[in-house]
């Protein structure tokens, strides 16, 4: 279409590449261009693009400062390796494991003050007098024999760690000197910051859009001493301590946190914890200080007249899109990298930014772009979970990253990118920001400790990454990323008082003991109480893997009644269980072959005959009849396009809407039929690289048969039928 070949789409830049970025704008039809980290933008570029990105880091943009005021670092916390004595004194190592050119030791700020020494063991804290320090190591006296010690202290960050990925990933070398990120959290550092934003906005008149990458603290992430990745959670708050911001928070709420508040036995309160009190409390007193702080930055960028998009990734910690306090920031978009259909989602979605843009993978780094790479087949799977997504909510824009130069050397690759940016112009005006139809009559929940503030954020680690550990869960939210459904998420504080208004099925997913399925919150009775009485007057509930589990009153599953099931640990095997044989149910008419449910999750069992068994062994699937509610129980649901159909299949049924699948449907699993009502258009999308048939159902229950080639999304208006 001639009339949508441009626009919506970034262009990274490389120097000494005019000749070629030029092509590449008109190929792709790039109407913005941006620099990257270790790129600075060409000038003859700047005339051609509508929008000029100028990647900008607030806390690491002014080195030379930065390493004539050491003490304005950030810090952070670290956690030593465990260490056993074996007589009465023990020496501990601090940076054991650390790669000493991220993290140094900090002996300034009183040891005695802000370290902590535990006997984990026992679980006592030992005396200050107990113990010394050197720079290096911490000698504890008088230990247990054979008890674990560990040493909670801070320590300097003297390389920003996306900065250093950078560096030696594409083997920088001395030329580029290390980024030292500076902490706002001291005010002559927040001045200074301040002063030399609004001198470089003079000093750079060209960019009109300026990606902060991103503003103050860092997820966390620090190496080993082989410069690997040795703790990642990119959600974590690690990164964001100081003795400035402590002495603040203790101020203000009327009691301090202790070390172990912050490395939290070594887990750091990662994403999985259930979350403290004190935690949750220290996570919002950054999220005010990280929305005050960086609304003075936005302010001085749009009295220059610029706009400003904040990068959900780096140094974004406190900013939390879906937090009570990012709207008061000011941004006027956010930019973030797409991975996967949840990661696509958790970008769209965003409130209070006027656009929202998506960073497209593969990143054009050596790693991917080498000879005997496969750039093409990663676009094409990059594309195809992030595209069912979109057909949801799509991003504003989309863009890639890296250096051009790489990619130009897979003229293939090329040529598919350039038939992505317009097919996503294409989408992106057909949905014109319309709300799609959803199946059932209300929302999808996804019940967990942390709520809305992790909104498409569940069970992640590090972005889009996939663990064995996690795949059985963050399946779930794949497939609902991009299923004719609108989903919610809720928090137990949400549910305490009754579930709100507007919900068809709940779903909670998870381990026991993790932030996700709930750990302690299942023994709240107002918990427990609230979600039995709504699925008997007809709720719908969904649990996956260890959902409501609590080891409590003589069951694991809380809500072992309303699932219909409960799990084995080993404590009731003098009860014998007795199965029924599994049966036809609707929930699985569309299965070509056994579900693949996942590893999770084994010996479950029926809890009474009354249940309706829908997979095949042991209880991997369960339906079940709850008053007027209904419940399922699947072992897991790692994201395929078969277990995307099971789990819609499932929440219909759950939610009293069966005949919901004879409109706007597509009956083949491997595609799925999207409707806009404000548009009067509906697309019929092949999610895989073969060619599929399928029968589509429109909103009167009327259907007719397409063919779809590989990858294929056709539109259709409202009044065709083919």
């Amino acid at each position: 279409m001639k009339e949508n070949r441009t626009g919506r789409v970034t262009l990274p830049v490389e120097e000494n590449c005019d000749d070629i970025l030029i092509q590449l704008m008109e190929l792709w039809g790039a109407d913005a261009i941006r620099n990257s980290d270790g790129t600075r933008l060409p000038k003859t570029l700047a005339d051609r693009a509508e929008k000029v990105y100028e990647t900008y880091f607030p806390v690491r943009q002014d080195l030379e400062w930065a390493q004539a005021h050491p003490q304005s670092l950030q810090e952070m916390y670290l956690l030593s390796e465990p260490k056993a004595a074996k007589d009465e004194k023990l020496a501990i190592h601090l940076l054991d494991g650390i790669f000493d050119q991220q993290l140094k030791v900090d002996v300034e700020h009183d040891p005695k003050q802000w370290w902590e020494v535990i006997d984990r063991t026992s679980g006592e804290t030992v005396p200050p007098e107990c113990w010394d320090y050197t720079a290096d190591g911490v000698i504890i006296k008088d230990c247990e024999k054979w008890h674990i010690y560990t040493v909670a202290f801070l320590v300097w960050q003297i390389w920003d760690p996306t900065q250093m990925f950078n560096h030696i990933t594409n083997d920088w070398g001395k030329s580029v000197p290390h980024s030292l990120p500076y902490n706002p959290a001291k005010p002559e550092v927040r001045e200074r910051m301040l002063a030399y934003f609004r001198q470089w906005l003079k000093d750079n008149p060209t960019p009109n859009v300026i990606r902060f990458t991103t503003f103050f603290y860092h997820f966390c992430l620090f190496f080993n001493d082989r410069k690997k990745e040795k703790f990642v959670d990119w959600f974590g708050y690690g990164q964001s301590v100081s003795p400035e911001l402590l002495e603040a928070f203790a101020q203000e709420k009327g009691y301090r946190l202790h070390p172990e508040d912050l490395v939290d036995q070594g887990y750091y309160n990662n994403a999985f914890r259930v979350p403290t009190l004190r935690y949750l409390e220290y996570m919002d007193f950054v999220q005010r200080f990280v929305a005050k702080t960086a609304k003075e930055v936005v302010d001085v960028c749009h009295e220059h007249g610029r706009e400003a998009m904040m990068f959900l990734g780096d140094n974004y910690i406190g900013t939390e899109p879906y937090g009570k306090h990012f709207a008061s920031i000011g941004l006027d978009a956010v930019v973030g990298s797409v991975g996967s259909g949840c990661t696509m989602r958790m970008i769209a979605d965003i409130p209070g930014v006027r656009y929202t843009e998506g960073r497209f993978l593969p990143y054009f780094f050596p790693t991917v772009f080498h000879e005997g790479g496969d750039p093409v087949g990663k676009v094409n799977q990059n594309w195809l979970q992030a595209r069912r997504a979109m057909l949801r909510n799509p991003v504003d824009r989309i863009g890639y990253g890296g250096y051009p130069s790489l990619a130009l050397k897979f003229p293939d690759f090329i040529t598919r990118v350039g038939e992505i940016c317009d097919e996503f112009r294409t989408m992106y005006d057909n949905i014109a920001k319309s709300r799609p139809y959803s199946l059932l009559p209300g929302k999808v929940a996804i019940l967990n400790c942390w709520g809305d503030l992790r909104t498409w954020q569940t069970h992640m680690v590090a972005h889009a990454m996939i663990f064995k550990q996690t795949a059985s869960y963050i399946g779930v939210l794949e497939a609902l990323s991009g299923m004719a459904v609108d989903v919610a998420f809720l928090s137990f504080d949400d549910i305490r008082g009754g579930v709100p208004e507007g919900i068809s099925v709940i779903i909670n997913a998870g381990e026991e003991g993790t932030a996700f399925s709930g750990g302690k919150a299942w023994a709240d009775p107002k918990v427990v109480v609230a979600l039995r009485e709504w699925v008997h007057g007809g709720g719908g509930f969904i649990g996956v893997g260890e959902p409501t589990a609590l080891r409590r009153e003589g069951h694991f599953f809380q809500l072992f009644d309303v699932l219909g099931v409960d799990k084995e640990i080993s404590l009731t095997l003098n009860y014998t269980k007795y199965n029924p044989e599994a049966a036809p149910h609707f929930i699985t008419d569309d299965l070509d072959t056994e579900a693949e449910l996942g590893d999770c999750c084994d010996d479950v069992y029926a809890h009474g005959a009354q249940n309706l068994i829908v997979a095949y062994g042991c209880t991997r699937a369960a339906a079940h009849d709850f008053g007027k509610g209904r419940s399922v129980y699947l072992a897991g649901l790692p994201y395929s396009a078969q277990n995307t159909r099971l789990l819609l299949r499932a929440l219909c049924w759950a939610a009293h809407s069966e005949d919901s699948l004879k409109h706007w449907f597509s009956i083949n699993p491997a595609t799925e039929c999207s409707y806009y009502p404000a548009t009067g258009r509906y697309a019929v999308v092949n999610n895989t690289m073969e060619p599929q048939t399928t029968t589509v159902f429109k909103g009167d229950a009327s259907c007719f048969e397409t063919e779809l080639a590989p990858m294929e999304l056709k539109w259709y208006k409202i009044e065709e039928r083919t």
